[in-house]
């Protein structure tokens, strides 16, 4: 898979088959990671990977999953994921873009997960205080984010946007993701009013 169609192709996923990732896999995205751009090449960031179970429980309820969906949102038990990317900053280490740099990264992992067939949801409505507690996170340590990893165990596809940005899922699960229109967001050269 290349680029462009690793870029088409990453939706959100939420549900989960219950199988496991391999730890060559996991450390391949923290690679992508590692080689993303950082402000003035700080390099603040580091992850913590969880894959045991306990963990892996303790941290769903600290994550907020999908609100458009409402009760539909969270995975059930039984697609919940198989693996967590904890995005996480040192603080001592002083940098003025620690969320681009977050960014970059997380972008990097969300990619090669995708062309390497695993399904991600990046998630920033975290319980950090919660969270630090349980990944056992020095106070220096900052969580930036959350990336949910497993095989994808439902799909997901681009609509235009027609006036709104909310997502849904039809009658099958499919998830449906409005994005705006290419004409409504280029411009070239100066900044150019629609009509």
């Amino acid at each position: 898979m290349d680029v462009k169609e690793a870029i088409k192709k990453r939706r959100t996923i939420r549900r989960f088959k219950q199988q496991e990732i391999s730890g060559k896999t996991l450390e391949s995205l923290i690679d992508a990671a590692r080689v993303a751009p950082s402000g003035m090449n700080i390099q603040p960031l580091e992850f913590i990977v969880v894959t045991e179970k306990d963990i892996l429980d303790g941290i769903f309820p600290l994550l907020g999953w999908a609100g458009y969906l409402g009760p539909g949102g969270p995975p059930p038990e039984g697609k919940r994921p198989v693996c967590y990317i904890a995005v996480i900053y040192n603080k001592d280490i002083k940098t003025p873009t620690p969320s681009y740099d977050a960014g970059a990264a997380v972008e990097n992992i969300l990619l090669l997960a995708t062309s390497e067939g695993v399904g991600t949801c990046w998630i920033g409505s975290v319980k950090r205080k919660e969270l630090a507690s349980i990944l056992n996170l020095p106070y220096n340590y900052e969580i930036d984010s959350v990336i949910a990893l497993g095989y994808p165990d439902e799909s997901s596809v681009v609509e235009e946007f027609e006036g709104s940005i909310k997502y849904w899922k039809d009658a099958d699960g499919k998830m449906h993701v409005p994005k705006r229109n290419i004409k409504d967001i280029l411009h070239f050269n100066k900044f150019f009013k629609k009509t």
